[in-house]
């Protein structure tokens, strides 16, 4: 099996605010449904705020990185045995988040 990270940029939700907790709703049972398919590994919104970035040498800096044009709104990491069931995820989240998703496979664990 493999992880997959599922995410959005911050603001890409655009619906007016007071269809929040509808949308809220929509996206809690697509991860209920993820659960029970035992496909859920862990996810959650970001809170809209600066980032901060903490180079090698263990300076902090206000971020994102000066060239970032979009920073991450929220993720979900599933596991699911091919990238096409990800998508299929992904379109659903995307259809709840009322947002296009981003898929990105995350590297295997050389431990596992």
């Amino acid at each position: 099996m493999t992880r997959y990270l599922i995410s959005f940029d911050d603001g890409a939700m655009t619906f007016p605010e007071e269809e929040l907790p509808e949308v809220a709703e929509a996206s809690l049972e697509v991860v209920r449904e993820a659960r029970a398919a035992g496909v859920w590994v862990f996810g959650g919104g970001l809170q809209s705020q600066q980032a901060s970035v903490v180079s090698t040498d263990g300076t902090v800096t206000d971020g994102p990185y000066p060239e970032t044009k979009a920073v991450i709104g929220g993720f979900s990491v599933i596991e699911v045995p091919s990238r096409a069931e990800a998508l299929k995820w992904a379109a659903r989240i995307a259809a709840a988040c009322r947002c296009a998703q981003e898929v990105r496979e995350i590297m295997p664990d050389p431990s596992d």
